[in-house]
């Protein structure tokens, strides 16, 4: 796929957008629940590998590459690795999957209710990497704790300003000003957040998108407007700690945004499951979640 195929495949493929950019901290507890405990594994060569074997088993399963998952979200180390002999970028568009990579390097301590990104120091040469791979964007997470304008107004912008950066690059930026889903205010703090990013948007070149990872919000259909604006490719949801079914059911009531999960897609796969097993449940995920993308 080139990029302008990848384009269409983002902006109408019917599916959702598989997140596998597990990193750092995270790698050890999505290792447990997959079945690897921690003394099976010693440093981080070996537990990046422990990580990217579960990730290459779950690119080459049957049911992956069957059309129902149009994108996939990687970490920098699974991008530089190799899936069946190919890089892995190369493995997905194979599969028809369009390869993401997240590009931001953790979150800052809390401000006003909300965690920032981190300095990305080492974003000029990811960004040049991820183009020379052949990847189609990008992805970078930040949280919001509590409905503070200020806290909400400085995610949003910092959002927008490395977006436009990793645009004129050449990659698509999908940004996700993630809104905590145990926060008590979350439904006046969603209020606070749609405004800024309407903001954002219209402040873009005309010839610019962006796209937008978002917790699924309180109230149904709240972010509409954003999968009708001009500015966006899609609008995709994260999964936020809910489980598969809790996730699918609430993103089925928001129309147009589909979903870009994580825990709710490898929720229930194995180590030590056959491949029958593991494509089974795999499969019984991904029809799940496929489904509820497109009730929305």
């Amino acid at each position: 796929m080139n990029h302008e195929q990848m384009t269409a495949r983002i902006a109408d493929g019917q599916g959702f957008i598989a997140a596998l950019d597990q990193s750092g901290g995270s790698t050890p507890k999505a290792l447990r629940g997959y079945g690897v405990e921690d003394g099976e594994w010693s440093g981080d060569d070996e537990m990046f590998a422990a990580i990217h074997a579960m990730r290459s088993r779950v690119i080459t399963a049957p049911c992956f590459g069957e059309g129902k998952v149009i994108g996939a979200i990687l970490f920098e180390k699974t991008m530089d690795g190799t899936v069946d002999g190919k890089p892995t970028a190369d493995a997905l568009k194979d599969r028809g999957i369009v390869p993401f990579i997240k590009v931001d390097q953790g979150l800052a301590d809390e401000a006003n209710g909300a965690q920032m990104m981190k300095p990305l120091d080492k974003l000029d040469a990811l960004l040049e990497k991820s183009v020379a791979n052949g990847m189609f964007g990008t992805k970078m997470r930040s949280i919001i704790k509590s409905a503070n304008p200020q806290g909400i107004a400085d995610v949003v912008a910092q959002q927008f300003e490395v977006g436009n950066k990793i645009a004129d690059a050449g990659l698509m930026p999908m940004l996700e000003p993630e809104y905590d889903i145990t926060a008590s205010d979350r439904a006046e703090g969603e209020d606070i957040l749609l405004a800024e990013i309407k903001k954002g948007l219209d402040a873009l070149p005309e010839d610019r998108q962006v796209m937008l990872k978002l917790s699924i919000p309180v109230r149904p259909g709240h972010y509409t407007t954003l999968t009708e604006h001009p500015r966006v490719l899609r609008v995709v949801a994260l999964s936020g700690g809910y489980s598969t079914d809790e996730a699918c059911e609430k993103l089925a009531k928001n129309p147009g945004m589909i979903a870009s999960f994580s825990r709710g897609l490898l929720q229930d796969l194995r180590k030590d499951q056959s491949d029958e097993q593991f494509d089974g449940c795999l499969r019984s995920a991904i029809e799940k979640i496929a489904s509820a993308s497109a009730a929305g």
